[in-house]
């Protein structure tokens, strides 16, 4: 595994950390009004919407920086996508699974888990916006252009004495 990082990390972090603040207060927030709306019920709903979309919008970004890991490796493309697309495929029947349980649970509020998911899916996207459209990364990053054959590696300059 090669050291070097990819440029995309910090901004992937930055999400997530936003994520996971945007994520607790949503939760409280949730939790709260849907009491009020609902009773306990709707209190247990609002707090597995946020929960739900929380965990499932943060495993993409979370398998990013998995895959990042082995950025510089010759297998790191396929290693890169076969992470992410498992991610996601994962994250889908997941998902499924999960909302299928849920549906003929007594406790759940549906309008309530509905709100609180989301609104915990328009949190993160706004989240997202603000932090790619803030941080900067260069517009050709991570790249390193090719030498030319004949003049060879021009990042090493050769004094003329030979030395």
């Amino acid at each position: 595994m090669s050291h070097s990082t990819v440029s995309s990390t910090p901004v992937l972090r930055a999400t997530l950390t936003w994520s996971a603040i945007a994520t607790a207060a949503l939760a409280v927030v949730g939790a709260v009004l849907g009491f009020v709306v609902a009773g306990p019920n709707g209190l247990w709903s609002a707090l597995a919407g946020v929960l739900l979309a929380a965990v499932f919008l943060a495993v993409t970004g979370a398998s990013i920086l998995i895959a990042n890991r082995w950025f510089g490796d010759d297998l790191y493309v396929p290693l890169f996508f076969g992470i992410v697309l498992g991610g996601w495929i994962l994250k889908f029947v997941v998902f499924i699974v999960v909302l299928i349980v849920l549906r003929g649970q007594p406790w759940v509020a549906p309008t309530v888990f509905f709100v609180a998911l989301v609104a915990s899916v328009l949190a993160s996207l706004i989240i997202d916006v603000v932090v790619f459209t803030r941080l900067r990364m260069p517009h050709a990053s991570d790249t390193i252009l090719p030498t030319d054959p004949d003049e060879g590696d021009r990042r090493v300059e050769e004094r003329p004495d030979g030395a």
